[in-house]
C-alpha cells in the first residue's frame, strides 16, 4: 500500500472576508519592489565594470540575499490570500524553511564581510587595493554564504535527531556579527576623528561611505528585535505576531535599494547608470 505524502497545515493568517484581494494585492506589489529593486541593483552591477569595486559587488551578493528571502515567503503569502490553501508538502515546506534561515543568517554574514571592507577602506587607504584583491573579495563573499548554508544544515540536521540548539546557534553568531562590526565601526570612528582634525572632508567622506551599510544592518536588527519582543507579550494578537515574524522579510528587501542609491552618495552611482542607459535607450 503506497504511503500518503507528508502534508503541512499551516496556520497562516486570518483574513476578514473580502479583504483577500485587497491583502494579495499588497503581497504583491511588496514582492514587485523587492525583485525590480534588487533586480535592478543585481543586472547594474554586473553589467557595468565600473561598478566592479568590493563595495558594490558585496550590495549585489546582498541583494541576491534579499531576493531569496522574499522569493521563499511572498509568492506562498500571495497563494493564501488569494486562494485561502494553507497546505504545503513536505519538500517545499523544507525548501522554505531553509531558504529562509539561510536568508536571515547570511544578510548577516554579509554585512559582516561588507564591515571589514569598509574597515580597510577608511583605515588603510593607502593599502585597501593591495589588501582586499580580487581573490580576497570573492572568498569573503564566499565565506558569508558558506558560514550561513552550514550552520542552517547544522541546525537542521540536528533538529532530525531531537536536538534543538536554534536559539543558542543564533545568538551565538550574531554575537559574533555584532563584535565584527562594533569593532570595524569603532576604528572607523578613531580614524575619522584622527584624521578628521587635519581635513573635515575625510570624516565627512568616512560617514557618507559607512552610512548606507550601517542604517542596512539596524534596520535587519530592529526587524529581528520586534520579532523576538513581540513573542514575550501574550497580549499581542497570533495575527499580528505572525505578521512580526515576517517583517525582516517584508520590510529589509524592499527598502535596501533605496537605501544603497540615496544614503550614499557613492552608491548612487548605481542609479546614475541605470538613468543613462534608460536614456540613450530612450533616445536611440
Amino acid at each position: 500500500m503506497p504511503l500518503e505524502p507528508i502534508v503541512f497545515v499551516l496556520e497562516g493568517f486570518h483574513t476578514p472576508p473580502g479583504f483577500g484581494s485587497f491583502l494579495f494585492f499588497l503581497a504583491f506589489f511588496n514582492y514587485m519592489v523587492v525583485l525590480l529593486g534588487n533586480g535592478v541593483v543585481v543586472c547594474i552591477i554586473c553589467v557595468d565594470k565600473n561598478l566592479h569595486r568590493p563595495m558594490f559587488v558585496m550590495i549585489s551578493h546582498l541583494a541576491v540575499c534579499d531576493l531569496l528571502g522574499a522569493t521563499a515567503v511572498l509568492p506562498r503569502l500571495m497563494m493564501h490570500f488569494l486562494t485561502g490553501e494553507r497546505r504545503i508538502a513536505y519538500i517545499p515546506a523544507i525548501a522554505q524553511a531553509v531558504s529562509v534561515h539561510t536568508y536571515g543568517l547570511a544578510a548577516q554574514t554579509l554585512l559582516a564581510a561588507m564591515a571589514y571592507d569598509r574597515y580597510v577602506a577608511v583605515c588603510e587607504p593607502l593599502r585597501y587595493h593591495t589588501i582586499m584583491t580580487s581573490a580576497r573579495l570573492h572568498a569573503s563573499c564566499a565565506l558569508a554564504w558558506f558560514v550561513a548554508v552550514l550552520c542552517i544544515a547544522v541546525l537542521f540536521i540536528m533538529v532530525k535527531f531531537d536536538v534543538f540548539p536554534g536559539l543558542s546557534m543564533f545568538w551565538s553568531v550574531s554575537t559574533g556579527i555584532f563584535v565584527i562590526i562594533a569593532f570595524s565601526y569603532f576604528r572607523i570612528l578613531q580614524a575619522s576623528i584622527k584624521h578628521g582634525r587635519d581635513d573635515s572632508s575625510v570624516r565627512s567622506k568616512a560617514f557618507q561611505t559607512c552610512t548606507s551599510h550601517l542604517v542596512v544592518y539596524v534596520l535587519y536588527e530592529i526587524a529581528s528585535v520586534i520579532i523576538i519582543v513581540s513573542q514575550r507579550f501574550a497580549s499581542v494578537s497570533q495575527d499580528l505576531k505572525k505578521f512580526f515574524s515576517i517583517l525582516f522579510i517584508i520590510v529589509p528587501p524592499a527598502v535596501n535599494p533605496i537605501i544603497y542609491g540615496l544614503v550614499s552618495k557613492d552608491n548612487a552611482a548605481i542609479w546614475e547608470v541605470k538613468d543613462k542607459k534608460f536614456l540613450s535607450a530612450s533616445v536611440s
